[in-house]
């Protein structure tokens, strides 16, 4: 399956039991609800899949379990967030083995690569693998930019297709087609201005949100792109108080907590995260609820 970049790909969470061990049956129960909405593809061992705590069999068990569900149905892309070039390459091969058709890769985790250090690691992977592959670029949480300089180094890599826009500078969409017109797709990666990354011509979302609310992120997509602004609009305005969410530190628990509100997800985090407790919990938690009270008709 050849991946089109655009449209909404749900930065899926990973769902544990209790126990500290993998939900797959949660995990389908959310996943069914994303496709039943109509997302584009899926991305597993994100931020939001607390990929710095999974391990290798973990991944690998999560790929193939949502392989199998998706059926060809939409691509699943495995993020690659690694220390080493070594590392990163050898997760590249296992994410072809197990049946992912894409991959989403940061820099180097740990060490800040310079310049010349960045372009060569991802190059490296990407003359290493048939994959096709979006850069996250994520420069406020993850202290490495992908700047315009690389990407034009970048584009002789056919497969480097795609870019995960999280600098939280809408002009950088403009930016990147101003430079390269479409030779990279850029779907947003920050739910609080992807509206607007949209409606700046971003191929698509790779959302937060949509875990515990997959309809209204679909709609607000299909809206923008056919032209209907003002209706878009008023979902949008509806939903920021709950994307607000996705720009938190602890968005992964804050995330986690609607989709169990919304009935397809539990609170269940990997240590060292802790669930929410008191005050804290009180108030996501009084967002979420009163996000679900008010939840627009969808026509």
């Amino acid at each position: 399956m050849a991946i089109e970049w655009k449209g909404i790909f749900p930065a899926l969470t990973t769902k544990f039991t209790s126990d500290d061990v993998l939900d797959l049956p949660l995990f389908e129960k959310n996943l069914q609800a994303q496709l039943e909405a109509g997302v584009n593809g899926i991305v597993l061992g994100g931020t939001l899949g607390e990929a710095s705590v999974l391990t290798t069999a973990e991944k690998e068990q999560l790929v193939k379990f949502a392989v199998g569900k998706c059926n060809g149905k939409v691509p699943v892309i495995l993020n690659i967030a690694e220390g080493s070039t070594k590392e990163a390459l050898q997760q590249a091969l296992y994410a072809k083995a197990w049946g992912a058709k894409g991959i989403m890769m940061l820099p180097p985790m740990r060490y800040k690569t310079d310049h010349r250090e960045t372009v060569v690691y991802f190059k490296t992977i990407a003359q290493s693998i048939e994959l096709p592959i979006m850069i996250y670029n994520n420069p406020v949480d993850y202290k490495i930019e992908v700047t315009l300089d690389m990407f034009m180094e970048l584009k002789v890599c056919e497969n480097i297709q795609a870019v995960k826009e999280s600098t939280r500078d809408v002009s950088n969409v403009t930016r990147m087609k101003n430079k390269f017109g479409d030779r990279f797709k850029i779907l947003c990666g920050v739910d609080t201005i992807a509206m607007e990354e949209l409606c700046l011509g971003a191929d698509g979302w790779v959302a937060g949100l949509v875990c515990a609310f997959p309809k209204e992120t679909v709609a607000i997509y299909n809206l923008v792109k056919a032209g209907k602004i003002e209706e878009a609009t008023k979902i949008y305005r509806w939903f920021m108080p709950l994307l607000e969410l996705d720009i938190h530190p602890k968005l992964v628990q804050y995330i986690k907590l609607a989709e169990t509100q919304a009935g397809i997800g539990s609170e269940n985090v990997r240590p060292p995260r802790l669930t929410l407790i008191g005050q804290e919990r009180e108030e996501i938690l009084k967002i979420i609820n009163d996000g679900i009270t008010t939840r627009p008709k969808l026509s």
